[in-house]
């Protein structure tokens, strides 16, 4: 296992158990975020990076019982929050690196991603990965439930030229994995870029 791969796992690790009750207002920001979408019924979609959970209900919730649900992360812990919030009965819980999913090609219709750019150790590899998986015309959700700046002030660090989540950085990096964005907002309140799995 990688070191960048380590230390996220302690990270996350180390916060699973106060996530929750450390962000407890983020809930209508990552419905709001899947509201945008566009999933329908019977569409299959990951939620990459899933931490304890929180967007599996609103994803359950857009493609309904007849759809699928996979919530996939890196760190044991968070996983194991999520189930104990009962987040597994919307979808199924799976340890597993989104660097290397074991998840057949183009099986998906949608991936979500909150808060994972930074945490990829090589991002334009890692998006290609995540494009493997869904279809063509498939789409990418990276959110976040507040904006740039107002993460950047919590991290005690200022807005570089150089962020991955920059609309000029993002965009180039979209299109050299795969992915074609299709819509960029950066708020106070959440961030959201949408993008569209290329043919």
């Amino acid at each position: 296992m990688s070191d960048d791969h380590t230390h996220v796992q302690e990270f996350f690790t180390a916060r699973a158990a106060g996530w929750d009750s450390t962000f407890p207002d983020d809930g209508p920001a990552y419905a709001a975020a899947v509201s945008e979408m566009g999933l329908g019924e019977g569409d299959r979609v990951l939620d990459a990076g899933c931490g304890t959970g929180r967007a599996l209900p609103s994803l359950r919730a857009a493609v309904g019982s007849s759809g699928t649900v996979i919530g996939a992360d890196l760190t044991s812990a968070m996983l194991e929050v999520a189930s104990q919030a009962g987040r597994g009965q919307e979808g199924a819980l799976l340890l597993a690196d989104v660097t290397a999913l074991p998840l057949r090609t183009e099986s998906l219709d949608a991936v979500f991603a909150a808060g994972l750019v930074a945490h990829l150790p090589e991002p334009t590899a890692n998006l290609r990965e995540l494009a493997r998986v869904v279809r063509p015309g498939g789409t990418l959700a990276l959110f976040h439930p507040i904006g740039r700046a107002a993460l950047a002030a919590r991290q005690g660090r200022q807005l570089t030229p150089d962020d991955l989540r920059a609309e000029a950085n993002l965009g180039p990096l979209l299109a050299h994995s795969g992915w074609h964005m299709t819509s960029y907002v950066d708020q106070p309140g959440h961030f959201l870029a949408l993008a569209v799995r290329e043919p």
